[in-house]
């Protein structure tokens, strides 16, 4: 399991259990499970914050 996926599964799952039902609870669980992604992405490599962050790679 690659961390890009980890990282979603890892969102989702928290995201369940902090919020039961109803409308919010999929605003929290699609928020949580796409910081999720980003976190498992940048993990992986596939993600440069550099610009982000402010930091050049020169």
């Amino acid at each position: 399991m690659t961390p890009t996926v980890l990282g979603l599964l890892t969102g989702l799952v928290l995201g369940v259990a902090a919020a039961f039902g109803g409308f919010t609870a999929f605003i929290v669980v699609a928020v949580l499970g796409a910081l999720g992604l980003l976190a498992g992405r940048a993990i992986e490599g596939k993600l440069d914050l550099s610009q982000l962050l402010g930091r050049d790679r020169r």
